[in-house]
């Protein structure tokens, strides 16, 4: 299988001395629904967002499709992000826009400067806009204002933008933690359909260990920075989770409710 994402020794120090990760060698293959799971702090968010350099790392390598985000520079580094798709837990939407506006955000990256603020997308951009938002189900909100939508309708605009920015990898940083149970199913739905449909490189941040086992295909565990498991569902008993969340018997039934 390709490589998608390579971790090579990564370290994150923070200027308060905080250790967000230390020391993270693993790699991610192309098609794989990978959830990363672990108590708030234990450095989720930080790996997640250092693969497109949201967040900077302190030491060691980042390696996407064989070329090293890490050093990448200029209109370098513009191209990888651009195949690099971000779900955030916020949405992350202008709200004064229309549904159909903030998909076609997605486009930035292939368009000059100047062509995207006057609004100028060419045809083919607007049909790949709407054909996304026709996969999550939302064609119809395509023209409503994007503070008009539910959470979850502004989650799958946000799975759309990734679409439509032709990102072969998506990362989504908890996802689903303003959503409400049953949304929160429609949410992880869309995302297991792209990923099994197009085979986009999927990474998931989720605090429920039994979301993960319903939708990962393996299953990263982080504590205090570092990795304690990494395997496919199957090899993810309780004693797993035990040891990711540091927990006692009496924990396992709040832990495993994602609280």
């Amino acid at each position: 299988m390709e490589k998608v994402i390579e971790f090579k020794n990564v370290s994150k120090t923070y200027p308060d001395g905080t250790q967000g990760l230390k020391h993270v060698n693993l790699s991610i293959e192309k098609g794989e629904f990978v959830v990363i799971v672990g108590l708030s702090g234990a450095g989720k968010s930080t790996l997640l967002r250092s693969i497109n350099r949201l967040n900077e790392i302190t030491e060691g390598e980042i390696v996407i499709k064989g070329n090293s985000i890490t050093k990448a520079k200029g209109k370098q580094l513009l191209r990888m992000r651009r195949d690099i798709g971000m779900i955030f837990q916020n949405f992350n939407l202008v709200k004064r826009s229309s549904v159909l506006k903030n998909v076609l955000s997605g486009r930035v990256g292939y368009h000059s400067t100047l062509r995207t603020i006057l609004g100028l997308w060419p045809k083919p951009d607007v049909a790949l806009a709407l054909s996304a938002l026709d996969r999550v189900n939302i064609k119809e909100k395509a023209y409503s204002r994007a503070d008009e939508l539910s959470g979850g309708q502004q989650q799958r605009v946000s799975i759309a933008r990734a679409l439509a920015q032709e990102a072969t990898i998506i990362l989504a940083d908890e996802p689903v933690a303003s959503l409400d149970p049953v949304t929160t199913v429609q949410v992880l739905d869309d995302l297991q359909h792209v990923n099994q449909e197009l085979g986009i490189t999927t990474v998931v941040n989720l605090h429920s260990v039994d979301l993960a086992k319903k939708y990962a295909t393996r299953i990263i565990g982080i504590r205090a920075g570092e990795v304690v498991f990494d395997g496919p569902v199957d090899e993810a008993v309780d004693k797993t989770f035990d040891q990711i969340y540091q927990r006692s018997g009496k924990e396992q039934g709040a832990e495993a409710s994602g609280l």
